[in-house]
């Protein structure tokens, strides 16, 4: 069996499926990894650490491609790179594919069989391959370096003969798996941390890092499986009446609140945003889905009546040589239910196949997926497997591994 690991094309990306740590684990196992060359130079590994590895490296995509039987990649392809798989190959990539349904459909032509770990089941024992919370747990880290990189002030607390440096006050918006990090991170840096969530659950997991959790009079939003519903326009509205006081009191809010396939909801509104004091600064975690902050442009830094909107952009890829790991040790564990002896063998009837599986042998099975490319549903046990649309990619979620389990 032959697995190929190709370069990313989405500009700005650096991160890397496999690195090489995971292919010589991986090649160990008797399956043949084939790389891209330089497909792991943004994430600062060479071609040759990936020869020392085990892993042969291909001049260029389609000789890597070339009786390849398992593609993996971070994103996912775009409809021409799709039309260029082998017919009958599998994909494994974080694919999001209701946003991406007409990549979909060309995978589908390609009659291949394709997995997205953006779909993956919140249970315990997928833990190991939970792609959405290795690269979040990056987010949230990266939010609040940005966060004291933009501020004008010091984030902790000073003491010194000229007089007492206060420390700042920073608002988390969504304490899921980004906004818990970026919580850590802010603590980290010394600054008073305060944290709202739509899940009264997450309360003591905001306490439990040393912050304040801020509680609005109003019902907690507890959906499925540890996720928070999603809100009605009323609901949201009243949310930012209420939390206006706390952004205004605000040096730093962090936002992180994201709705698969839909734009992200408005949390802080351009009047809100204009009620922080001047200098004041805006991350938003959400801006490649249109963002929290009625202000944010993604991928610039916006000024308005000086305070600094900041609207990050694949985070991820910020930090590519500890994400690219990360993500390839989800990787890994996942290929572990769809390999047996060296050759690919999903157990159709595994909550986690199931569950991740978009495409099988170029039939879409993923509901919302067909619903948004208008075909008729698949079969009614299809349709069990894949009642619920695809979970949030970032937040609010609940915290899902510690640092140390991730590693």
């Amino acid at each position: 069996m032959k697995l190929a690991v190709l370069k990313e094309s989405r500009p700005g990306e650096r991160r890397v499926a496999i690195v090489p740590e995971v292919a010589a684990k991986i090649a160990g196992t008797g399956i043949s990894v084939e790389v891209e060359a330089g497909a792991g130079s943004g994430a600062r590994h060479s071609d040759g650490e990936y020869a020392d590895a085990g892993a042969s490296v291909a001049v260029d995509a389609q000789a890597a491609l070339n009786g390849a039987s398992l593609v993996v990649r971070v994103q996912a392809p775009t409809e021409q790179e799709a039309a260029l798989l082998p017919l009958g190959t599998s994909l494994v990539s974080l694919l999001q594919p209701v946003a991406l349904s007409a990549t979909v459909r060309v995978l589908a032509e390609r009659r291949a069989t394709v997995y997205s770990l953006d779909l993956l089941p919140r249970i315990s024992r997928a833990q190991s391959m939970d792609a959405l919370s290795s690269q979040a747990t990056v987010s949230g880290y990266r939010a609040g370096l940005s966060a004291a990189e933009h501020l004008a002030k010091f984030f902790p607390m000073f003491m010194t003969a000229a007089g007492t440096v206060p420390p700042a006050k920073v608002l988390v918006m969504g304490a899921g798996v980004a906004g818990l990090q970026a919580i850590a991170t802010a603590r980290r840096l010394g600054a008073v941390v305060r944290a709202y969530d739509v899940r009264a659950a997450a309360k003591e997991e905001v306490e439990s890092l040393g912050a304040r959790f801020v509680e609005l009079d109003l019902e907690t939003q507890e959906g499925s499986g540890g996720y928070a519903k999603e809100q009605s326009a009323k609901y949201l509205a009243r949310q930012q009446e209420l939390l206006a006081a706390e952004v205004a009191s605000s040096d730093v809010v962090i936002t992180t609140a994201q709705i698969p396939g839909r734009s992200a909801p408005v949390l802080v509104t351009r009047s809100m945003a204009e009620g922080m004091s001047d200098g004041a600064v805006i991350i938003d975690l959400a801006a490649d889905s249109g963002g929290n902050c009625e202000l944010t442009v993604p991928g610039e830094e916006v000024l308005h009546q000086g305070v600094m909107v900041v609207g990050m952009t694949n985070p991820p890829s910020s930090m590519p040589t500890h994400a690219s790991f990360l993500y390839a040790r989800n990787v890994a564990n996942f290929l572990g239910l769809l390999v047996k002896d060296g050759e690919l063998a999903p157990d159709p009837d595994d909550e986690i196949i199931s569950g991740t599986c978009v495409v099988r042998a170029g039939e879409i099975v993923h509901v919302p997926t067909a619903e948004a490319l208008g075909l008729s549903l698949p079969s009614e046990t299809n349709q069990a497997n894949h009642e619920l649309e695809t979970p949030p990619s970032t937040d609010p979620i609940p915290a899902r591994q510690t640092d140390e389990e991730q590693q």
